[in-house]
């Protein structure tokens, strides 16, 4: 399967359409039409095919798609057939909470990893986890195989802690910090940022 000139807002939604196909097997559904799940994630059905179509044939015409054949695939087209383990670089009030979270684990993620830099926190263990200095880092990562980041840190630490991080071996960033990062071509960075989620809902509420 060739996963190179795939359009972002393609590999978007795949996330979406795995989510609500593991909800639709839960409640015992067992095949799914485009036009049904469309009316699940809001995307037309047309576009459901589309996307789908960038990676093979998966339907019956007439029939639809059986929902677990096509988990199968979604999750192999993820990457989401092997456990993730992440490093997290915060672990103040944000940081701690996603220790504890436990969706991450549940969907193949797993937090491996947390550096800090405030002494009253290095050395603590957080649901299971010690939290190291974020000085040591590299050697951290350099026994490690981990290559996606989660970034919890102040905003005007966010873009010297990125590099840092890409600079020994990080690939992937999930950037709760309110800033925009300016990193290497090749690495993928998603940005969490509520706030920002916030001031646009609020501009439908005049």
């Amino acid at each position: 399967m060739v996963k190179t000139n795939i359009p972002d807002i393609v590999v978007s939604r795949l996330p979406l359409y795995l989510q609500t196909l593991n909800h639709l097997l839960r409640e015992g559904k067992e095949v799914i039409s485009s036009n049904e799940l469309s009316q699940h994630v809001g995307i037309p059905a047309v576009q459901i095919r589309k996307d789908l179509s960038f990676f093979g044939g998966f339907g019956v015409k007439g029939k639809g798609y059986d929902i677990i054949h096509l988990i199968d695939n979604l999750r192999n087209i993820l990457n989401l057939n092997q456990i993730w383990p992440m490093v997290i670089v915060g672990v103040g009030n944000l940081g701690q909470a996603l220790i504890h979270y436990q969706g991450f684990a549940r969907q193949g993620f797993e937090i491996a990893l947390a550096l800090d830099n405030n002494p009253k926190i290095i050395g603590t263990e957080i649901a299971g986890i010690v939290v190291q200095d974020v000085a040591d880092m590299q050697a951290e990562l350099d026994r490690s195989d981990i290559r996606i980041a989660l970034l919890t840190v102040p905003a005007n630490a966010a873009q010297s802690t990125a590099e840092a991080l890409v600079a020994n071996g990080i690939k992937a960033i999930l950037n709760y910090a309110p800033i925009v990062l300016n990193l290497p071509d090749g690495v993928r960075v998603a940005n969490i940022d509520p706030v920002l989620m916030l001031e646009r809902l609020t501009y439908y509420l005049s």
